[in-house]
């Protein structure tokens, strides 16, 4: 039987809001899809031979399927048993958090100048003689609208990040994100392969920041949690705890 979490502390005041039980099983396969489909993709653009134009794509996929890897060894240590520490009890979450932030974004970083370049790719399909060229124009922007329903689960409070920063900051990361991944596509499309890798370096950094302090928040807001939850919540979980034995 699930029972609200507590809001108030026993000192009185707010007890922090942690992220709701979650079913590991299901990170796990995302983890899974994360770490075979943006590497193999990484390997066909190897063999196609275009480095120069696939550069920053590939490092961004190896970088996704690496980060599933990471993400799968955080919630592997997810412990809520009476031996659990502050880092097991959180270790689901923050697997989460560096699977979103590490391993989805990179993703979609990846995918809009993937689709361009494998769109006019002479090496990888042959062209027929005679055959017109046809412009997707504006068509091409069709995969980068993944994006969207991604903000939508970050800012509409699905998302770790939500229990993790303000509203505000909550906002500013996910419109950042959007702005850099823009800038990057459009930079991949004129062949600016500086400014691509500019706007790539700084979109890694900023997710990486955000999941170094993310990690440290959450097992913060656990210890400070489990040091302020009344006592009677306490006993009520050690009678739940013999019942069940």
């Amino acid at each position: 039987m699930s029972h609200t979490a507590p809001t108030i502390g026993a000192n009185g005041k707010p007890l922090p809001v942690l992220p709701p039980p979650r079913d590991p099983r299901l990170s796990i396969r995302v983890i899974r899809v994360m770490f075979y489909t943006p590497g193999f993709l990484a390997l066909l653009l190897l063999k196609s031979g275009e480095p120069t134009a696939f550069g920053l794509t590939i490092e961004f996929l190896m970088l996704a399927a690496a980060c599933a890897v990471v993400a799968g060894l955080f919630i592997a240590t997810d412990s809520t048993g009476p031996t659990g520490d502050n880092a097991s009890r959180v270790g689901l979450w923050s697997g989460v958090l560096v699977l979103e932030l590490l391993g989805v974004v990179p993703f979609l970083n990846a995918i809009p100048p993937l689709f361009h370049q494998l769109a006019h790719s002479e090496l990888i399909k042959s062209v027929v003689p005679g055959a017109a060229n046809v412009a997707l124009g504006p068509s091409e922007l069709i995969p980068a609208m993944a994006i969207l329903p991604f903000m939508l689960y970050q800012l509409a409070g699905f998302g770790t990040l939500h229990y993790v920063v303000p509203k505000a900051v909550n906002w500013a990361i996910n419109l950042s994100l959007m702005v850099l991944i823009v800038v990057g596509y459009i930079a991949n499309r004129e062949g600016d392969f500086t400014v691509e890798r500019m706007a790539g370096s700084t979109l890694v950094l900023l997710m990486g920041v955000t999941v170094f302090y993310g990690v440290f928040k959450l097992k913060k807001m656990q210890a400070e949690f489990d040091a302020n939850l009344p006592v009677k919540v306490h006993k009520h979980a050690g009678d739940s705890a013999e019942a069940v034995s």
